[in-house]
C-alpha cells in the first residue's frame, strides 16, 4: 500500500503545484493516475489511500474530496519528483523575460519586468505576478497617451463617468487597471479576446497582490508570464 500511497499523492501534490487546483475528488485523483498510466488504476482504493495517508493528505469536502497537507508536500518533495513548481518552467519563463528586458527602452518599466525576473527565479509567485503586471500597466498607460487627451478621456469616462481626467501619466493613479483595459479596447489598442485574457491576468494579479492565503501554481504563473509578454510587448 506504501507504494500507491506515493502515487495517489504524487497526483494531489502536481495538481496543486503545476495545474493550480488545491483538492481534488477521488474521481479526479484517479483520472490523473489514468493519465500517468499507473498500472491498474481503476482499481485503487484512492479513499482507503488516503485515509491511510494523513496527515499527509486531508478531507477537505463532503464528498470526497481530498488535499495534500504541508506535510505531504514535504513527503512527496523527498521523492524523485520535481522539487519545486516552477522548477520545470523556470528558466523558459526569466529567459523570456530577460529577452523583454533587454529590449526594454522604458527604465522604469525595465525595472518592473526586472523585479518581476527576480522573483520568479527565486520561486516568488505572486510577488512575480504582481511586478510584471505593474510594468504592463505602464506600458498601456504610456500607450493610451499617445492617443491624445481628448479620444483617452472620453474612452474612459465612457466606462467610468467619474473618472477623472488623464493628462500625463501619472494621473492614471486615479484610474483603476480594469477601466484600464476597458479603454484600451475602446482606442483600438486590444481587441475583445486580448482585452479579455488581460481581464483575466488582472484578477490573477489581485489574488497575488490582497493578503489571502492563495497561491498560484507553477502553471498558473506560466500561463500569465505568456499572456501578458505576448499581448503587450511582443506585437509592438
Amino acid at each position: 500500500m506504501a507504494g500507491r500511497r506515493e502515487q495517489v499523492l504524487g497526483v494531489v501534490y502536481f495538481y496543486k503545484h503545476f495545474e493550480d487546483t488545491p483538492s481534488l475528488s477521488v474521481g479526479a485523483i484517479r483520472e490523473g493516475l489514468k493519465k500517468a498510466r499507473v498500472p491498474q488504476a481503476k482499481a485503487i482504493n484512492i479513499s482507503r489511500v488516503l485515509n491511510e495517508a494523513v496527515p499527509y493528505a486531508d478531507r477537505v469536502g463532503p464528498r470526497g474530496v481530498w488535499a495534500i497537507t504541508e506535510t505531504g508536500d514535504e513527503f512527496v518533495r523527498a521523492l524523485p519528483v520535481p522539487a519545486k513548481p516552477m522548477q520545470t518552467r523556470t528558466h523558459d519563463e526569466t529567459s523570456t523575460l530577460d529577452v523583454l528586458i533587454a529590449n526594454q527602452p522604458d527604465e522604469e518599466v525595465k525595472g518592473y519586468i526586472a523585479e518581476a525576473r527576480k522573483c520568479l527565479g527565486a520561486g516568488a509567485l505572486r510577488a512575480a505576478v504582481v511586478f510584471l503586471w505593474t510594468g504592463a500597466a505602464r506600458t498601456l498607460q504610456d500607450r493610451a497617451l499617445t492617443h491624445g487627451h481628448k479620444e483617452l478621456n472620453d474612452a474612459l469616462q465612457k466606462h467610468d463617468t467619474k473618472a477623472r481626467s488623464v493628462a500625463k501619466i501619472d494621473d492614471f493613479a486615479w484610474v483603476k487597471d480594469k477601466i484600464l483595459l476597458l479603454a484600451c479596447g475602446e482606442l483600438g489598442m486590444l481587441d475583445k479576446g486580448e482585452r479579455s485574457t488581460l481581464e483575466d491576468a488582472l484578477n490573477l494579479r489581485n489574488r497575488c497582490g490582497h493578503p489571502t492565503k492563495y497561491k498560484p501554481g507553477g502553471a498558473k504563473v506560466s500561463s500569465f508570464v505568456e499572456d501578458i509578454v505576448g499581448i503587450v510587448w511582443s506585437s509592438h
